[in-house]
């Protein structure tokens, strides 16, 4: 397993806790497993991604298994759609790891098999890595992955962005990508609560060069809050920052709060032919 340098792109290999590319740049493994590829000049922030506070929030609610269901029809479509004799399969976003390490049931079929998960937010990504240590994880940016060229028989992406270049400059050819995005009721009920009016998620697929879109579903259920399993929902959601302090205390206070969830799940595949570039329809 290797490492892509993020300030040359030359590999990086792992000596006495450290990565080091043959540039001599040089990244310390922390004591937790995970290495941290985030240069000072890429962050945007001093601490980019979730903080301590939204990373414990969304570990209380997804520990609840309300999306429980949601994992396992990922974990499933990707035993389905792996390709033969995998080797490496990322999840980006994987944030404190609940998604990541389901994915490691699937050595029981693909023995070579490395799961990786990749975030932005350092605080989430160590405990991700103290957790659940047959996962390799690293702080970086997903918008320029730490993988070489060709290098990824499987990306995992549940809501997190990654520029589509960089999707296809990882894959294999005949690699596949399985994306999880809100469908169009998603959080409907937590929406209503602070917007008069709600806009429905947008469902359009995305146009990959190279790659074609080989399986699409929509996964939908109600889920049953309580109040502190609402207020954490709320709080890992963009729209936490528009919630008003009288909607917060609303659902502090409430024994069982129906919210839906409403899920579309993806599989596209990059093309067998590494010189196909023009691009599939995924329409």
């Amino acid at each position: 397993m290797s490492y892509q340098c993020p300030l040359c792109h030359q590999p990086l290999h792992h000596q006495q806790h450290q990565w080091r590319c043959q540039n001599n740049h040089q990244f310390d493994q922390a004591k937790e497993g995970y290495v941290n590829l985030m240069p000072v000049h890429h962050k945007s922030s001093k601490n980019p991604g979730d903080n301590k506070e939204m990373m414990q929030a969304r570990r209380q609610f997804l520990e609840a298994n309300h999306y429980r269901l949601m994992r396992d029809h990922v974990s499933k479509l990707l035993a389905e759609h792996l390709p033969e004799n995998s080797e490496k399969v990322l999840d980006i976003g994987c944030g404190e790891g609940y998604y990541t390490s389901s994915f490691t049931a699937l050595s029981a079929s693909h023995p070579s098999l490395e799961v990786h998960g990749l975030d932005i937010s350092k605080v989430a990504v160590r405990y991700a890595a103290k957790r659940y240590p047959d996962c390799h994880f690293c702080v970086a940016s997903s918008h320029r992955l730490p993988f070489a060229d060709q290098s990824l028989d499987a990306m995992v992406r549940i809501y997190a962005p990654c520029k589509a270049e960089e999707i296809v400059r990882t894959l294999k050819p005949g690699a596949i990508l399985l994306t999880v995005t809100p469908a169009p009721r998603h959080l409907y009920q937590l929406k209503a609560l602070i917007y008069d009016d709600v806009r429905l998620h947008d469902t359009q697929p995305e146009s990959l060069p190279g790659m074609s879109l080989v399986q699409e579903e929509q996964l939908h259920y109600t889920m049953s809050l309580n109040g502190s399993e609402a207020t954490a929902l709320m709080q890992m959601t963009p729209f936490a920052w528009k919630t008003s302090e009288a909607v917060w205390q609303h659902l502090a206070q409430q024994q069982a709060f129906s919210c839906e969830a409403d899920f579309t799940l993806r599989v596209y595949q990059k093309s067998a032919a590494e010189n196909d570039s023009e691009p599939d329809s995924c329409n």
